[in-house]
């Protein structure tokens, strides 16, 4: 059992987090009630803002139609198959690089450089080197996660301990004992962590890549709705996009708590 101070310490948390939640709800609510009052009162202008009715009965339609569920499922699926591919191929480079010091000096300003350029400059020659298709999607989402993931795992490597590090070659380990009993666990909060961003990040790519080159998924009905000036849908496809952000960011919360309390 535990002792009364902890009791009252335990209930304590529960009460900052649905304060915090109930606070998050607020604000939520709050600013669809504004948006549609002001919507209603003729504040803005709806032809360019649109409202909350308005996006409800745009998303309903797109439901009765069958399209709400194919869009979001295209990029759902793009997504994910972009977080794979980013996450996998970003951990074995950053491997690599910690395991090659000369290789990550030599590598170290192009992986700035190319962190810092935007992708969407290179969209033209992506859609003319992989085609105008998911191809082209995946790769402008690899190439905004994925180094990203590069650089974040990798410099969670290369922090480790030098203490541990000292100790571990005190004892004759080799590189490989070294890497998968000292530096891969203890850099596991690390990666979780650059996991979690790469969700965001690879998200982000593939509505740019949807935005170029996609004729179905979020990205090509906020697109599409912008060339026909059809705001109700460009704020209908930013709502489902939100909801579709939020669910991936809780859902990558939640295997991180279980991972890392594992």
């Amino acid at each position: 059992m535990y002792s009364k101070e902890h009791q009252n310490y335990l209930k304590k948390i529960r009460r900052n987090r649905c304060f915090v939640m109930i606070s998050q709800i607020s604000i939520i609510v709050l600013f669809l009630v504004a948006w549609q009052v002001c919507a209603d009162k003729g504040i803005i202008n709806t032809f360019i803002s649109s409202s909350p009715r308005e996006v409800v009965k745009t998303i309903v339609g797109l439901y009765q139609s069958n399209d709400l569920w194919h869009h979001i499922w295209i990029t759902v699926y793009e997504t994910g198959l972009s977080f794979i591919l980013a996450s996998v191929f970003g951990i074995l480079i950053a491997t690599i690089l910690w395991w090659n010091a000369f290789l990550a000096r030599v590598l170290d300003p192009y992986l700035t450089i190319i962190n810092s350029l935007p992708k969407v400059a290179l969209g033209p020659i992506i859609i003319i080197w992989a085609g105008a298709g998911i191809q082209s999607i995946i790769i402008m989402a690899l190439l905004i996660s994925l180094i990203i993931t590069i650089i974040n795992v990798y410099q969670g490597f290369i922090e480790t301990d030098p203490n541990k590090i000292r100790l571990l070659k005190s004892f004759h380990a080799t590189k490989s004992q070294l890497f998968f009993k000292l530096i891969l666990p203890n850099s596991f909060v690390t990666i979780v962590s650059a996991l979690k961003i790469n969700v965001s990040m690879t998200l982000i790519g593939i509505i740019m890549g949807e935005f170029l080159v996609s004729k179905e998924g979020i990205g090509y009905l906020i697109m599409y709705g912008s060339q026909v000036f059809n705001l109700n849908l460009v704020m209908s496809g930013i709502i489902i996009l939100c909801i579709v952000a939020t669910i991936m960011y809780y859902l990558v919360s939640y295997i991180e708590k279980k991972l890392v309390k594992n």
